[in-house]
């Protein structure tokens, strides 16, 4: 089967960054957005054992999970994908948490309805872009744009638009501090982007579901390093 006779639909969705890209990502990602924007507003004063307990639990479990990624990146390839989507998951969570400690120990808010709310937004807000994800799939979105070609894609900004909405909303009812609602704006704003990283988890249901188009589009996806030179050399005598 030529590379050619992959739909385009399936080549725009197999598009894959290198194990060292992949490796990169994690340090960057890790380093910025988990632990500076998000466990730091988490154990700043006023501290919460509650809400310390609730987000690092998870985040060291993903820290674990991600030294498979950092010391083996190329024999770990395939299932990076399911460990990137798993961490768009983790990081919004810890977001959502600290949305809510800004709202309980910083506002001032009492009750469960604004934790209900809050958690409610946080979860619609995964579901909604893991549904836009296929939808700009199947739409042929993804290949749109990688072609450079005009394509409307209002529809793929509602979700985040009515994240970041719904959580000033519930900021204004209990607060009119410009301060709180500031930062429950930046980080409902990169709550949309962690979140559409969790699409990852299609992703990687993908690879599985298509994985002889991923063998023939990456041959050497999955193996490790030293496999991979090796057959390198195997291909370039070949063709000598």
């Amino acid at each position: 089967m030529e590379k050619s006779s992959i739909d385009e639909i399936t080549l725009s969705y197999l598009r894959f960054q290198t194990p060292k890209e992949n490796k990169g990502n994690i340090i960057a990602f890790f380093l910025i957005l988990l632990y500076v924007t998000g466990m730091i507003p988490i154990v700043a004063v006023p501290f919460s054992a509650v809400i310390f307990k609730l987000a690092i639990v998870p985040v060291v479990m993903l820290q674990i999970w991600a030294l498979l990624y950092l010391i083996a990146p190329y024999k770990f390839e395939k299932s990076y994908y399911l460990f990137f989507g798993v961490y768009g998951v983790v990081n919004t969570y810890v977001y959502f948490l600290a949305t809510q400690k800004i709202l309980y120990f910083h506002i001032g808010v009492e009750g469960k309805i604004p934790f209900v709310i809050g958690l409610v937004l946080f979860l619609g807000l995964l579901v909604l872009v893991n549904w836009l994800n296929v939808k700009a799939l199947y739409t042929g979105t993804y290949h749109k744009l990688q072609q450079m070609k005009s394509v409307n894609v209002w529809w793929l900004s509602f979700a985040g638009l009515g994240y970041v909405i719904g959580q000033l909303i519930l900021t204004f009812v209990y607060s009119e501090s410009a301060k709180m609602m500031i930062f429950i704006f930046l980080i409902s704003a990169l709550s949309i982007f962690t979140a559409f990283v969790s699409a990852s988890l299609h992703r990687y249901y993908y690879i599985i579901k298509n994985m002889d188009f991923v063998k023939q589009v990456y041959p050497e996806f999955g193996l490790p390093m030293n496999e991979r030179y090796i057959k390198s050399k195997k291909r370039k005598k070949r063709k000598r």
